[in-house]
């Protein structure tokens, strides 16, 4: 097993006996009776010189011929380069994993992975440029992130629970949900879920809950992938403000130690600087309605009842410059039936989204759930869901010591995206799913 890894190299001070190094060629320079490779692995790079006069005549030669990605070990010393460089000066180099297809662009080279061009070929070939330092940063922040959300939920006495991905029950109309046959029924792939979360809290009172979701319904923007990845929590004795709270101080929790953690990497890999709109809480709020008065004023009309479209969000985003914000008070229309009715305006619900700064649209929603039987029923009616057999479970717990709870979801990709400042969520996820494209690979 690998023991010693780039980093490790890259952070000795002085020089050493004999190290042994596995990784791959990311790029080579040959130079009169020198070649110069620079081996990476999942760590960094280091440059590694062959010297002519270090090593046998006939593995200098061979080495000249070794392409690009080919994995190699490498044994030498560690020494300082002149410019005060750590590099590793090979006396024995072997070829471990040869090259017999090449792709071009070389997968680890400088390229831009946002080059709209380049996109249908990266993604195609996604399974080979996903070893580029670009992409590799990505999915690193996006594996901090996720690291700190569960150190998050675990610091805060929430227990994890594994819901199913096949279930009877869509959270928005059937259309929108991504059907298959399992034993000739039709089920299908989860969009959310709450309410199998909302069981569990009537046992662990905080439970959440991250794993993939699949949308059925089309979405071609930039925040929307068919096959995504879910954080969901729910809380017993919850309110919405409860939730919002909560909300708010783990964005900025997560601001925080991702920047500690990731920013320096980020800003060496992509060249640009962690979005930190979230450190400072609590954000401002606008209600729904206020928020179609300001577009309006703004020359752009929308209709009550109808969602906020991504170029809503981002006008409404220039009234909160530099900060993350909430629209409260979602009408009913919109929202699926578990959501609580303001007992002040039966128009809305009790939930409110959180909207990302500078333009780049919905970050997550929060909600009070329903607890009393008869609103269920009322709302089930609404979705024209009465009477659907399917839905008994859900109806089941709410008659059953049902008490008040409040919710959450985020998009794991749509927090990565705002965060990194990087133009698509299919950037922010290891193998995307995106519409109208083959699931390949």
């Amino acid at each position: 097993m690998k023991e010693i890894f780039v980093s490790d190299l890259l952070r000795r001070v002085g020089n050493a006996t004999t190290i042994e190094l596995h990784g791959w060629i990311a790029s080579k320079r040959c130079q009169g009776k020198v070649i110069f490779l620079d081996v990476c692995d999942s760590t960094g790079k280091i440059q590694v010189v062959i010297s002519g006069n270090d090593v046998p005549s006939r593995m200098f030669d061979s080495v000249k011929h070794w392409p690009v990605e080919s994995g190699v070990t490498v044994h030498g010393a560690l020494v300082h380069s002149p410019k005060g460089q750590p590099e590793l000066h090979a006396i024995d180099i072997t070829l471990v994993g040869g090259v017999t297809k090449e792709f071009s662009p070389h997968p680890r080279s400088q390229i831009d992975i946002f080059d709209e061009g380049l996109i249908p070929h990266l993604l195609t070939n996604r399974h080979m440029y996903i070893r580029n330092p670009k992409v590799m940063a990505i999915l690193q922040f996006r594996d901090c992130l996720m690291h700190y959300m569960r150190t998050w939920f675990h610091s805060n006495r929430y227990t994890s629970i594994e819901a199913p991905i096949l279930t009877p029950v869509p959270l928005y109309d059937d259309g929108t949900a991504m059907p298959i046959t399992v034993h000739d029924e039709k089920v299908y792939l989860t969009q959310c879920v709450g309410y199998y979360l909302e069981a569990a809290v009537h046992a662990f009172e905080r439970v959440f809950n991250i794993g993939p979701s699949f949308r059925g319904e089309e979405g071609r923007s930039k925040r929307h992938l068919m096959e995504y990845w879910h954080i969901k929590a729910e809380v017993a004795w919850c309110n919405l403000d409860d939730i919002i709270a909560s909300v708010e101080n783990i964005v900025s929790y997560l601001t925080k130690k991702c920047t500690e953690e990731q920013g320096l990497t980020i800003h060496a890999a992509l060249g640009t600087n962690l979005c930190t709109d979230g450190l400072v809480t609590p954000y401002p709020r606008i209600s729904y309605e206020d928020a179609i008065r300001l577009l309006s004023c703004k020359g752009i009309q929308t209709e009550f009842g109808k969602s906020l479209s991504s170029d809503c969000e981002a006008e409404l985003s220039k009234h909160f410059p530099g900060r993350p914000f909430w629209v409260t008070g979602i009408p009913r229309t919109i929202e699926p039936f578990p959501y609580v009715i303001d007992p002040d305006d039966a128009r809305i619900t009790r939930v409110a989204d959180l909207i990302a700064s500078n333009g780049y649209g919905e970050l997550l929603g929060t909600a009070e759930k329903i607890s009393d039987i008869q609103m269920l029923d009322e709302r089930l009616r609404d979705k024209n869901k009465g009477g659907d057999a399917r839905f008994e479970f859900v109806r089941d717990v709410h008659q059953v010591g049902c008490i008040p709870h409040a919710a959450f979801g985020m998009g794991v990709e749509r927090m990565v995206r705002w965060m990194l400042n990087i133009p698509h969520v299919r950037d922010c996820i290891p193998f995307p799913r995106t519409f109208k494209r083959s699931i390949t690979p």
